[in-house]
């Protein structure tokens, strides 16, 4: 691993810098105009460079939308989105694999509840890690969230799962 310097020319120490089994993903949030054919635009430039999208969530207004994906390389999907020309923003988000039983959501959302992590929004993530259903979560505290999720036991979703997924 290469040494990284911050600002003023000093070491970052190596525990601070991003792996793939990072406990948090990166999604992109794509601005799009909304008319006919800029969704397929967007994907194709993903889809042309063998990128899976793992995830994908559209927000629409009247004259624009967002789309929220996630790929199955972060790093190869920033940079074929730097060169796209479309208008982004990437933001960490929580993927975790839903718990087995009865009440898989509900088991998930009190794991947050008991520590006071809200959810701002999920949408399913179309892997499958250890065979189970996932989805991605934002929350307003992510490393509070990341700490509970992990003390009662749930499985993070990490990119390398993504990787391992293709």
């Amino acid at each position: 691993m290469a040494t990284d310097f911050d600002d003023h020319g000093s070491s970052i120490a190596e525990t601070t810098a991003r792996d793939l089994d990072w406990p948090c993903l990166r999604q992109f949030c794509v601005f799009l105009e909304n008319r006919i054919g800029r969704l397929r635009d967007l994907l194709r430039y993903f889809e042309k460079h063998d990128l899976r999208i793992v995830a994908l969530c559209i927000i629409d207004s009247h004259d624009s939308a967002v789309a929220r994906i996630m790929l199955s390389s972060y790093d190869r999907g920033r940079e074929i989105l730097s060169l796209s020309g479309f208008a982004y923003f990437e933001s960490d988000i929580i993927g975790v694999a839903l718990p087995v039983g009865h009440q898989p959501f509900v088991t998930l959302c009190s794991s947050l509840l008991q520590a006071e992590v809200n959810i701002q929004y999920t949408y399913p993530l179309m892997c499958r890690p250890d065979g189970r259903s996932a989805i991605a979560i934002s929350v307003d505290d992510i490393e509070m969230a990341i700490k509970v999720l992990a003390e009662h036991g749930h499985r993070l979703v990490t990119e390398d799962d993504l990787l391992a997924d293709d």
